[in-house]
């Protein structure tokens, strides 16, 4: 990204002793531009209750792209309400218990999910492309109780012995006949209230899984305080920086709603404000532009590949379509500079902006905001408030001023607890002082953007989805004919990156690329496929036998 390269190296080259005020010599920390946001100091606050006590205009919620079926704001408490006294009731679904999600987007995902914590039971999340193998290994990990997933996979569940109900793809709950324990019954509101238990904001409300920084994935524990903190220091935030109404925007989701970057918004932060919500089932890029004319989309969360997608279409449309859309933020993945001014010259009367968040800071860091005097497409964007930030030399450990490349360190009120049961890696990971280590390679301009050039940490970011090498490598080496394997990542110019497997055969072994690709694709969710093999006589180790995978990924740049 050398716009961003640039910028930061035009601030370090003027060195100058005079520092802003939004950093400090002496400690060399950064804090927030923004001003801080005062939260909610009542320790037995839980995120429902929170979200459910911000007056707004809004009035629908939740609409269903391809049916046109919607959930208004005021039917949406009483189904969140008889949703929890259905599972309390009738499954015996308490607080404590862990409850998984295993769904696609719909309208119903947001109400399942604040219906169990507000509970006081804990929400796990996954990819419902993941294959049973990976969900036993969560729902050990988690000590799931009780599942919501596809109707199709119910009866899996039962073979592990946990309760799953099966949530209906067709919107219109009276015209769903299902032979099983039914969804309908569950929200139809015959049992009764649900009580309500003691929830603090320090209680637990999700396990939602990362890769982190290393290994393979953890259950990031995050509580009702950290989902407060992210409404108000992300969503809310946001959309106060802003002079038209919250209640009058129509977001389109298509990011998941079981990763940490569409639950944040479509899920919790968003229905605070009263703003309108059309689900997309799955992406179609053929069908987007449809949705966005059709119902007005203003603002649309993205990653890299859905900006590649819609920035192609867009110049196939007319002038005046995509009139509506205000607002286009991506996130999750970097971004090329080239993407960035495709799109800016395709749409140049929608606001640009991209951000950074992690599972680790339930999806809070930064966020783009321009302005009259700022229009820094290629930046991460500004701090957000209450956030404090160190950027930390790699070699050295030391804190570094504007100007200057290091690895994000973050501090601030939406940080997790931890890993759950992993004291050592959550050790490895937030510091003694509450400093989390992202694992990134930022740098702040003289203006307070930051700007992303690089990774520290192994994950591979596939169309926006983590990949952990170290799955991969688990399922390499249990191949008989492999006597080694290690995973790094290659650029892709549609996926930003792909797994590359770096395999050492067994003497005699005629194992080809075919057979390995097929070997791992057939034990992971499609996204998580190795995409190309390389035979190798020896993988590159330190003593301490980690894998040098700096060294494997300089073997596709000696290729070229």
């Amino acid at each position: 990204m050398a716009t961003s390269l640039n910028s930061c190296l035009k601030a370090s080259e003027t060195k100058t002793t005079h520092f802003p005020g939004w950093y400090s010599p002496e400690t060399r920390i950064y804090s927030s531009k923004h001003s801080s946001i005062s939260l909610p100091a009542d320790p037995f606050l839980d995120v429902v209750s929170f979200i459910f006590s911000h007056q707004h205009g809004g009035v629908t919620a939740l609409i269903d792209s391809s049916s046109g079926y919607s959930i208004s704001y005021s039917k949406l408490l009483p189904l969140v309400q008889s949703m929890a006294s259905g599972l309390h009731h009738h499954l015996g679904v308490s607080q404590g218990d862990v409850v998984l999600l295993l769904l696609p987007n719909s309208v119903h995902f947001p109400i399942i999910f604040l219906s169990v914590i507000y509970l006081g039971a804990v929400v796990t999340t996954m990819n419902p492309l993941s294959n049973m193998l990976e969900i036993k290994k969560q729902m050990a990990d988690c000590g799931v109780r009780f599942a919501f997933t596809q109707p199709e996979k119910v009866d899996e569940f039962q073979k592990f012995g946990v309760h799953s109900i099966g949530v209906p793809e067709n919107m219109d709950l009276d015209s769903e006949k299902i032979a099983f324990l039914t969804f309908s019954k569950l929200i139809g509101g015959q049992f009764g209230k649900a009580p309500r238990p003691v929830i603090r904001q320090q209680d637990t409300a999700a396990i939602m899984y990362s890769s982190g920084t290393t290994g393979a994935s953890k259950g990031v524990v995050l509580t009702h305080g950290n989902f407060i903190a992210m409404t108000e220091l992300f969503v809310r935030f946001e959309a106060s920086q802003y002079e038209y109404s919250s209640s009058k925007n129509v977001y389109l989701a298509v990011l998941p709603m079981f990763h940490i970057y569409g639950l944040s918004l479509f899920v919790v932060g968003l229905l605070s404000l009263g703003s309108s919500i059309v689900v997309m089932r799955r992406f179609d890029a053929n069908e987007v532009v449809k949705v966005i004319e059709n119902y007005g989309i203003t603002h649309f969360p993205v990653v890299p590949p859905i900006l590649t997608s819609l920035t192609m279409r867009a110049k196939g449309v007319c002038e005046n379509s995509l009139r509506s859309l205000k607002q286009v933020s991506s996130g999750a993945a970097p971004l090329s500079r080239k993407t960035i001014e495709d799109f800016v010259q395709a749409l140049p009367h929608v606001d640009f902006i991209q951000g950074y968040g992690m599972t680790e800071s339930t999806a809070v860091g930064t966020r783009g905001f321009n302005n009259g005097k700022y229009y820094k497409h290629s930046s991460i964007g500004l701090l957000a408030p209450n956030m404090q930030a160190k950027v930390v030399d790699w070699n050295s450990g030391s804190s570094l001023p504007p100007g200057f490349y290091g690895e994000l360190w973050l501090r601030g009120p939406a940080i997790m607890q931890g890993y759950m049961n992993n004291v050592e890696a959550t050790k490895i990971t937030i510091d003694k002082d509450g400093w989390l280590r992202t694992g990134d390679i930022v740098c702040f301009d003289e203006d307070g953007y930051l700007y992303l050039t690089d990774r520290l940490k192994e994950i591979i970011k596939y169309n926006g989805y983590q990949i952990a090498p170290a799955d991969l490598e688990a399922i390499l080496i249990s191949h008989p004919e492999i006597l080694d394997a290690a995973v790094t990542s290659d650029t892709d110019e549609v996926s930003g990156e792909i797994p590359v497997a770096f395999v050492v055969r067994r003497h005699g072994s005629t194992l080809t690329e075919g057979a390995v690709i097929d070997f791992v694709a057939n034990q992971v969710a499609p996204y998580k496929k190795v995409r190309r093999v390389v035979f190798t006589k020896s993988i590159p180790k330190s003593a301490a036998g980690k894998i040098l995978r700096k060294e494997l990924r300089s073997v596709f740049s000696s290729r070229l």
